[in-house]
């Protein structure tokens, strides 16, 4: 179970790591080390022992006085051998050669480190520092880099845990958005790939929220919009039992009409939700589609100058059909639509001569189902000015109410030209 969690996994593997560096580490000292390479280092050694120390033949008592001399001058505990490896002299505690490698250089052995020079008369020196060493060089070397070890394992801990920690949030957060809570975010901490990771749920997470909070406000004011007309139609339709008045036809069949429109109108909402980017792209002129599309109104003139965008055919021709028809139905004549390149992007600009609408209600025009206060004209489902908005910000661009100092009423979208 522990080896599961990323948290142990990184951990454990910076710690390993630091174990296989420190054994290598050891190893390598203990056996790449050649002790018989500084042959001249240990010659030199051994004929300036041999300059200091009496001749095999001279008193014991002078061969005692002058060891005892070096060893107190270099604070180490000294032994003299013959050449038969028997015991001339010693000082402090005893050096038996049999215990220690018979040949010129370094040794670690029961007693600690020490060194043995072979002399040039045959002679044997044994020294050994007179302080306790009880531990192999290559075993402090370890313990050395064992401690070093340890101090970073104990430092990693908590950067890893931190990172882990953050990571656990994030699954927290997951999870507690898989189960409906559609609030939930996760604290962006850092700079990094994990920051950056939070940072991607949280845009994640929220336009979640939105697409299911537009979608839940979607239905809920569809279906009362949807009984308005379907009540207009089942009494059209009982009124037709009775008697068939032309009249109650013609407004059973606006009623019908009325009806496909706002259904038509909420499924291209619905669409449009659910994609980023319209599905067909293709270069389009701007100026000649609102051309195209004024022409089926009464009193609507277009200027401007041919701009080629990328997008939809169809979702850019429904949108400035829903600009025209919202200026015809709660605008006054003439509308007047202007097409131009300003700043490298593509502006449509549709304006008539209504009393335009207050600026609190800007951006609550553009909303679904939103309708001007009492007293304006009131038709329609709220839903044409919404779809803009949605049209443009698929095409990468956006729709706002910007009036001139000539038109009060006066809707602006804003697109990408066409590389």
């Amino acid at each position: 179970m522990l080896r599961k969690r990323l948290f142990y996994q990184v951990y454990l593997t910076i710690v390993g790591s630091l174990i296989l560096v420190v054994l290598a580490a050891g190893a390598l000292w203990r056996f790449s080390t050649d002790h018989n390479q500084p042959r001249q280092a240990i010659e030199f050694a051994g004929k300036l022992a041999m300059a200091a120390l009496p001749p095999e033949n001279a008193p014991l008592s002078r061969q005692r006085r002058v060891l005892k001399r070096l060893s107190k001058l270099y604070d180490v505990n000294l032994a003299l051998y013959g050449e038969g490896a028997h015991p001339i002299v010693a000082t402090g505690k005893p050096l038996p050669l049999s215990t220690y490698r018979r040949h010129n250089g370094p040794f670690f052995g029961r007693h600690g480190p020490g060194w043995a020079l072979s002399l040039p008369d045959g002679r044997w020196l044994v020294a050994r520092p007179s302080f306790q060493h009880t531990h192999h060089p290559a075993f402090r070397l370890i313990t050395f880099l064992g401690v070093i070890a340890l101090v970073i394992a104990l430092g990693a801990h908590p950067v890893v845990r931190r990172l882990t920690r953050r990571l656990e949030r994030l699954q927290t957060g997951v999870n507690l958005l898989g189960a409906g809570d559609l609030s939930a975010r996760v604290k962006v901490e850092g700079k990094d790939e994990v920051a950056r990771l939070a940072e991607s749920f949280n845009r994640a997470a929220s336009r979640i929220e939105e697409l299911v909070g537009a979608h839940k406000l979607l239905l809920a004011n569809a279906s009362h919009e949807l009984r308005t007309p379907l009540s207009r139609i089942r009494l059209g339709v009982e009124l037709l039992k009775e008697k068939a008045d032309p009249a109650h036809k013609a407004g059973l069949e606006n009623d019908i009409t009325e009806l496909d429109r706002l259904i038509d109108e909420i499924l291209l909402a619905s669409r449009l939700d659910a994609i980023s980017a319209p599905d067909v792209v293709e270069e389009i002129d701007l100026l000649a589609l609102a051309a195209e599309e004024a022409a089926h109104f009464d009193d609507c003139t277009v200027e401007g100058e041919p701009v080629t965008v990328k997008g939809d055919p169809w979702l850019l021709r429904r949108m400035i059909r829903n600009l025209l028809e919202n200026a015809g139905r709660h605008g006054a004549p003439p509308i007047e639509v202007d097409v131009r390149e300003t700043d490298r992007q593509a502006v449509l600009a549709v304006a008539d001569q209504g009393a335009g609408i207050p600026a609190a209600d800007h951006e609550r025009v553009f909303s679904p189902f939103q309708r001007l206060p009492s007293g304006e004209n009131t038709n329609g489902a709220g839903l044409g000015l919404a779809l803009v908005r949605q049209i443009a910000r698929r095409h990468a661009g956006d729709a706002v109410i910007l009036p001139s100092k000539t038109h009060q009423s006066r809707f602006v979208v804003r697109l990408p030209l066409s590389a």
